[in-house]
């Protein structure tokens, strides 16, 4: 079994490597939530424009105009094609992280697990030693008074 300085070490190591991906989760999940605000900002924009369109077409609209606003509604969908790609990515990227900041919690609970199971140890063995010496006081009296 590994020493107790051992065990204080891996527990350490494994503790900045919880800490490290727990940050890098934390990212992961903002660049999700960013994704998403920015996907609905263009889908409201989208349609604020579309209604900005039907407006114009109501009052009269010269065919430069038409073409100039069909495209960038087109461009607008395709932003808003990225942006959903954008979002896909981000989603897999914090899966990732979470993946990884649950198998580096494990390891930390694994190394905790093994120093609770060898502080168990060293205490089970130092009641045997204070037991043992109690015996042998107690055996050296009874000896004594003979």
């Amino acid at each position: 079994m590994a020493s107790k300085a051992q065990l204080e070490t891996l527990m350490d190591l494994a503790r900045r490597e919880t800490d490290d991906a727990a940050k890098r989760l934390g990212v992961a999940l903002k660049a999700v939530d960013e994704a998403k605000q920015k996907h609905e900002m263009l889908v409201s924009y989208r349609e604020e424009y579309i209604k900005r369109f039907e407006a114009a077409q109501q009052a009269g609209i010269t065919p430069m105009a038409y073409r100039n606003f069909v495209a960038f509604i087109e461009k607008l969908e395709t932003a808003i094609k990225g942006q959903l790609d954008m979002i896909k990515h981000a989603e897999y990227r914090s899966t990732q992280e979470k993946t990884a900041w649950q198998t580096s919690e494990r390891k930390r609970m694994s190394y905790s697990t093994l120093n609770d199971r060898a502080d168990a140890a060293a205490l089970k063995l130092e009641n045997k030693r204070d037991q043992k010496a109690m015996d042998e006081h107690a055996a050296r009296q009874a000896y004594y008074k003979r």
